[in-house]
């Protein structure tokens, strides 16, 4: 039930160095990895890893987490002994909290340095990241450059990769290459063209996104274009979509990216059709019932919600199983076969046992061949 893409929409990868966020390899000829950030207040443990722990479910591989004051960098160490998946602590101005964050077990830390301070405070990060042997992310933003940047060259692509790069080699001198960068805007035309920039002049992995991209349309369609664009470039080892809603939300937009551009297919496919004046099922809600129920599965397989039987199977008969609707009954098929006639309300709870039956049968196999 794999399936490789016909034809590639990607440029061959850029060669970077690649780095370790705990145990997830980041950047060379790693997978590009899906990340989130957690939206709770990080000293309250108990709602953060419930948080966190939907995430993997959702398949995050990557979590970050705000640490805005000292009782949120002490909160990592009774949040990583719960948690499977790497924590990043998020810091911002007070050098003191990266520090503890790194005490407190953080796999990695994600830092502006310009705006944490002085060198020598920059200087007791990294030597702390060298003696916690973890890795550093360069959070590069439109809106927060560093002033004399801004004031020459203004909040354009070509002052994005500056600071980017002043900021690489900072922590280079001090002898610390563990580093990946991110170049944030919140319009796609800037993100594209500062990253490009940047991939000319280093071999540092990119974590790319679109930053403060909106609520889950507009977030969406930024991030589909932004973060599509750039892996289609070759360009990008971990990405974050950036939504206003749900944390969860995000995976499940990373993963569809990237399966779009098939460079990662985790979990079932569902395609769907629009629906029509032909439809006589509640479709939408068919729909959103099936992906919930599919959410966090491995299996590969492809599943179709059709509304009517001019869409399936005929259309859909790519899909491994799928649904088609009439008029208070459905068909369930398989390869674009009609397999089974059921009653309306039988439909999901029917293409569900299917699919788990294929499933099992498929591990069995696979099981069989080992």
């Amino acid at each position: 039930m794999n399936r490789k893409p016909i034809l590639s929409l990607v440029q061959k990868r850029r060669k970077t160095r690649q780095i370790r966020v705990g145990n997830v390899p980041v950047g060379s000829d790693a997978p590009v990895s899906v990340q989130s950030m957690t939206n709770t207040r990080t000293r309250d443990v108990s709602a953060t890893v419930r948080q966190i722990k939907g995430l993997e479910t959702a398949g995050c591989e990557i979590i970050r987490v705000a640490v805005p004051e000292m009782v949120d960098a002490l909160a990592i160490r009774q949040i990583k002994e719960q948690v499977a998946i790497p924590v990043i602590a998020d810091i911002h101005f007070d050098f003191r909290l990266a520090l503890a964050a790194a005490e407190s077990g953080a796999d990695a830390l994600r830092i502006n340095p310009g705006n944490i301070g002085a060198h020598h405070k920059v200087k007791k990060v990294v030597d702390c990241a060298k003696a916690h042997g973890i890795s550093i992310r360069i959070g590069v933003n439109a809106g927060s450059l560093e002033k004399e940047i801004a004031q020459r060259l203004g909040a354009t692509p070509e002052a994005m990769m500056e600071s980017g790069l002043a900021n690489i080699r900072m922590l280079e001198d001090l002898g610390f290459y563990d580093i990946k960068v991110s170049l944030k805007a919140s319009d796609v035309a800037r993100t594209v063209a500062a990253y490009q920039l940047l991939a000319q002049k280093t071999d540092v992995p990119f974590h790319v996104g679109i930053t403060e991209a909106g609520g889950l349309y507009a977030g969406i369609t930024k991030s589909a274009i932004g973060i599509g664009m750039l892996l289609s470039k070759g360009l990008g080892d971990t990405i974050r979509v950036s939504l206003t809603r749900d944390p969860v939300e995000e995976i499940r937009t990373g993963y569809e990216i990237l399966r779009a551009l098939g460079l990662r297919n985790r979990g079932p496919e569902i395609i769907s059709c629009p629906t029509c004046g032909r439809c006589r099922i509640d479709l939408f809600k068919i729909a959103q019932d099936v992906e919930k129920a599919l959410l966090g599965r491995d299996s590969q397989i492809k599943v179709a919600i059709m509304g009517c039987v001019v869409n399936g199977p005929g259309e859909a008969k790519e899909a491994d199983i799928g649904i088609a609707g009439a008029d208070g009954t459905g068909i369930i098929f398989k390869k674009g076969r009609v397999f089974k006639k059921v009653h309306q309300d039988q439909l999901v709870a029917q293409l569900l046992y299917e699919i788990d039956k294929m499933t099992q049968n498929s591990e069995d196999v696979n099981g069989s061949k080992e």
